[in-house]
């Protein structure tokens, strides 16, 4: 589904043509509330965000593609099919923006009631032209979007994208059962430690093996050479339970474990080379077709830990550097980045979490940001 939209079918449903403007309503949620307050917010400001929608026309669902962005699709989009809605789905492939305008000109010509960003962070700037637009996001905000806006980001904890899906998506139907998708983006953005009453439900009803292996299972497309994301969404649309997701019932679990054992390869390679540390900086270069820079990044965090952990990957995407940063101390990795930007860094450097960021840039980009954090340049790129 990169670069493609994937229509579900449905009815229509009655939607208010009341106008609730272009501020945005972010649910920037007092910390001390409850976690059925919080939810209760969100869904009335997602109830809110649906009334400026255009009745009678398919909603345009848009993905991030990871565990996290494809579960929050998911959800929303049985929601609303439930709920005799028509959507469309986008998922956001490499190199890909929903800010930008040639991603906005494949809608240009559609006539969409609304649509509907998720798990792709917060920026500034106009998004999708003139659709009536809601953003569903968790990551630290890089501006004010020009529509409508829900964010975990100032919660505690701060629930994930799929979490806040879900949250909204109960304003629609009944969405117990899909609890699960739920837990699968909390896992896979490494918030099952935060203590969501709904992550302990997850794993009550379905296993934590259960839930982890599912995850696995649906990031590997992604990871692949490949990174195409179409065989994960469609099995989370079709299975039941994490279970059935790794069961191999449906033809994309066979596609999915494929990918799987070539990112585990690619990875057993990159975890092997070593890392060159400068100034309170571990610099762990490698080429691989596979995104498994935050993977490396992500193990030598555990084993370096007065580091900041940079992973960076050279063969993952042509005329790009890309690479993830990670740190087992209290480090505002974002802070840090931004402060060792190049002049060439633009939305693609330094945005997420701030325990767990990374970028691309171009490689004279790459080179600078080297120099800048204590690395001469020809000498990583001979390692």
């Amino acid at each position: 589904m990169n670069g493609a939209s994937c229509p579900l079918p449905a009815g229509g449903i009655a939607a208010a043509s009341s106008d609730v403007g272009r501020a945005a309503a972010h649910a920037l949620v007092d910390a001390r509330m409850s976690p059925g307050g919080r939810a209760d917010e969100v869904r009335e400001t997602f109830r809110r965000a649906l009334e400026g929608f255009h009745p009678g026309k398919p909603i345009l669902l848009v993905g991030h593609n990871d565990a996290d962005g494809l579960s929050a699709v998911a959800i929303l989009a049985q929601a609303f099919t439930r709920s005799k809605q028509a959507v469309q789905i986008r998922i956001v492939g490499r190199g890909e923006s929903p800010w930008s305008s040639a991603f906005a000109a494949e809608f240009e010509d559609q006539a969409l009631g609304g649509a509907i960003v998720t798990d792709l962070g917060l920026r500034d700037g106009p998004l999708l032209s003139d659709l009536p637009t809601l953003v569903i996001d968790h990551h630290v905000p890089r501006g004010a979007p020009q529509v409508e806006a829900i964010t975990g980001f100032g919660m505690s904890p701060i629930p994930t994208s799929s979490l806040l899906a879900w949250w909204c998506a109960s304003a629609l139907s009944q969405v117990e059962d899909l609890l699960w998708l739920a837990a699968l983006g909390i896992i896979g953005d490494m918030a099952d430690g935060a203590g969501f009453p709904e992550m302990a439900e997850a794993r009550r009803r379905f296993g934590s093996t259960a839930l982890k292996n599912a995850v696995t299972l649906i990031n590997a497309g992604r990871r692949a050479p490949a990174g195409d994301a179409e065989p994960a969404l469609k099995l989370l649309m079709k299975a039941r339970t994490p279970s059935e997701v790794t069961s191999g019932v449906h033809p994309e679990t066979g596609l999915l474990q494929a990918a799987k054992q070539e990112v585990a390869e690619a990875l057993s390679t990159a975890k092997r080379t070593p890392p060159k540390v400068r100034n309170g900086v571990a610099l762990i270069a490698f080429s691989s077709p596979c995104q498994v820079h935050p993977l490396v990044a992500q193990a030598w965090r555990t084993r370096l830990k007065n580091e900041v952990v940079v992973a960076a990957n050279t063969g993952f995407r042509p005329g790009w550097v890309h690479f993830a940063v990670r740190a087992a101390r209290d480090v505002d990795l974002i802070a840090w980045l931004a402060d060792r930007a190049p002049p060439g860094a633009d939305e693609n450097y330094g945005s997420g979490h701030r325990q767990a960021t990374g970028g691309a840039l171009r490689p004279d980009d790459w080179a600078a940001f080297l120099r800048n954090i204590g690395f001469d340049p020809t000498e990583v790129e001979a390692a």
